[in-house]
């Protein structure tokens, strides 16, 4: 179940949808569910790396650990730099194409910035 954001106007927590408005019981404003998503900045999130640097699309990072590609007997070895990386929502953060490899998802976790 999805949380309704507070009225922008009386902060009230009771919000409720109307077709595609929110609506305020208590003060009567009523607003566009993506305003409320705009001002609340979702969308908008930042992907770091291990060390904790904000990754980009575009930046070139270096892997920290062996990973292991599931289905093959490749690995990716520690150091191995990956160029203009892709940033993608999901449990994989990182969309790529690693040398000798081909195109891979990395999570950021195991990766960082050069």
């Amino acid at each position: 179940m999805s949380t309704l954001p507070p009225c922008p106007k009386c902060n009230s927590e009771y919000t409720y949808e109307d077709g595609q408005m929110l609506a305020c019981p208590e003060c009567g404003h009523e607003w566009s569910a993506t305003e409320s998503a705009a001002a609340a900045g979702e969308g908008d999130k930042v992907i770091k790396d291990s060390v904790g640097n904000t990754l980009q699309d575009g930046d070139t990072v270096t892997v920290i650990k062996d990973l292991k590609v599931k289905g093959s007997s490749l690995v990716v070895k520690v150091g191995t730099k990956v160029k203009n990386i892709r940033l993608v929502d999901g449990d994989h953060d990182i969309d790529c194409k690693i040398d000798g490899i081909g195109a891979m998802k990395l999570k950021s976790e195991f990766v960082r910035k050069v």
